[in-house]
């Protein structure tokens, strides 16, 4: 019976499934009210995102706690490619792969924090985005801690009677 009741509803189809009616975007429509198949969203409508972008961009207040999760984090994530001090002599570049650049130079002391909040998002170069593994918050945890290596090894270089820069 059941196979029955399914074979009428298959004999019922045209076949045609793969042509379909649909609209274009920029098309026209007499169906819709401003007679456009693309619709402006309502007013007052915000993307589903912006909030978690927003609050993703604010730069949390820097603390002890924040440089301890950097640290663990940049441990986690980075130091196989740009090694515990920032060097960037890390063990994946020891494999033969290209190293990264020292969080030490110069060119990367005078970069604001959110540029490597940017980076971990986006990726830069051959490396690749960690937004899927880092969360925002982390992000900035690792700027942070970052920034503090950086400040920690411009001191040792000096004390060691190197120079700063």
């Amino acid at each position: 019976m059941r196979v029955g009741a399914i074979l009428l509803l298959l004999g019922a189809c045209d076949g045609n499934m793969v042509q379909q009616p649909r609209a274009d975007p920029y098309e026209a429509s007499a169906l819709l009210p401003d007679g456009m198949v693309m619709q402006s969203p309502p007013p007052g409508t915000i993307d589903q995102g912006a909030p978690v972008r927003a609050q993703a961009a604010q730069r949390p207040p820097m603390s002890l706690a924040l440089l301890e999760r950097g640290r663990e984090r940049f441990n986690i994530y980075c130091a196989v490619c740009h090694a515990y001090d920032g060097s960037g002599n890390g063990v994946v570049p020891g494999q033969g792969f290209p190293h990264p650049p020292s969080f030490h130079e110069p060119r990367l002391r005078a970069v604001p924090a959110a540029h490597f909040y940017e980076v971990i998002t986006q990726g830069y170069g051959i490396m690749y985005s960690y937004a899927d593994r880092v969360s925002p918050p982390d992000r900035w945890a690792i700027a942070a801690y970052i920034r503090a290596l950086q400040v920690s090894q411009a001191r040792r270089q000096v004390t060691e009677g190197g120079d700063a820069d």
